[in-house]
């Protein structure tokens, strides 16, 4: 019958002896009784000297194998002839059962680095985007029993760091992929509520972190931050992509500039007219306001003209 307790994690209950207490044991009274065997037996009682001396012999060899040191933030999972029997997270030097397998995990917050990618966005142009990845490992059980270390390079069946950072790294890479996919580089319109992957920063992490934690949950393991560290446009379309920047950004700019010159150009009307300066009708009007106009939005500087016929 198996039951959620046969699935999941758990604190390893089995006897576990302070290291140095048993060193007393191993390495002084086990050594002392085969001295004391080999020396009492003497020739006349080979038989029991043999007997009694063999068997301490294996005793001391099988509780040399017996010791481990475990520093803070590490795990050994603990499997008994191919049983889970739990994990151990204590920390100092101990002694266990010799028969008892034990599987070394570091819990510590680890860094990764991925390397740009291709990816097409919202829209299908082809970027390049890359990001930082902080992961740890949480449950100690999927990990050693849920993820397959063999076909990720792990030798002998065990779980190394390079089966660990690869199988985050492949996941992380589809994460990302997916993630890309929902959200255009920069605003395509005039949507000025869109969120891109240029601007959106807090929101496109967010979703990342959630959809990397989603594929690595099922192999026991987290993520503690992923942000975005490299965003460009592909190089075959980068040059097109900035003059179109480029463009928009003129645009923006023009903008700006007719509607600081219309407000002039009304101020001055209106001064011209409070102040009683000039009388103008409509069409010196018309002629004025289009002087202004190019004198201020005009990107080099106005030549004046006088006019000596009038």
């Amino acid at each position: 019958m198996v039951t959620d307790k046969d699935n999941r994690e758990y604190e390893y209950g089995g006897a576990i002896v302070n290291g140095f207490l048993m060193i007393f044991f191993v390495f002084i009274l086990i050594p002392a009784l085969i001295a004391f065997a080999i020396y009492y037996g003497g020739e006349d009682n080979l038989g029991i000297s043999i007997g009694l001396s063999v068997p301490l012999f294996i005793v001391f060899i099988l509780g040399l194998a017996g010791y481990f040191v475990q520093e803070p933030n590490e795990a050994r999972v603990m499997i008994f002839f191919g049983k889970y029997r739990g994990t151990c997270r204590k920390v100092g030097y101990f002694w266990v059962n010799p028969f008892m397998t034990r599987r070394k995990l570091s819990l510590r917050i680890r860094n990764m680095d991925i390397e740009p990618i291709k990816v097409n966005d919202k829209v299908g142009n082809p970027v390049l985007i890359g990001m930082v990845l902080v992961w740890k490992i949480k449950d100690t059980y999927r990990v050693v029993f849920d993820l397959d270390s063999q076909s990720l390079g792990a030798a002998g069946g065990g779980v190394s760091n390079a089966a660990l950072e690869k199988f985050v790294r492949i996941q992380s890479d589809a994460a990302l992929r997916e993630v890309t996919g929902h959200f255009a580089y920069d605003r395509t319109g005039h949507d000025m509520e869109e969120i891109t992957l240029r601007d959106g920063s807090e929101h496109i992490n967010e979703l990342l972190e959630r959809k990397i934690n989603e594929r690595l949950a099922m192999a026991g393991m987290e993520v503690v931050e992923a942000r975005i560290n490299y965003l460009a446009y592909a190089p075959e379309i980068a040059a097109v992509m900035l003059r179109r920047q480029q463009a928009s950004a003129i645009i923006s700019a023009r903008e700006k500039i007719v509607e600081g010159a219309v407000s002039m150009v009304e101020m001055a009307l209106e001064q011209i007219d409070s102040r009683g300066i000039v009388s103008l009708d409509d069409a010196r009007k018309a002629e004025m306001v289009s002087n202004l106009l190019v004198v201020l939005c005009s990107d080099e500087p106005a030549t004046p003209v006088l006019n000596t016929n009038s």
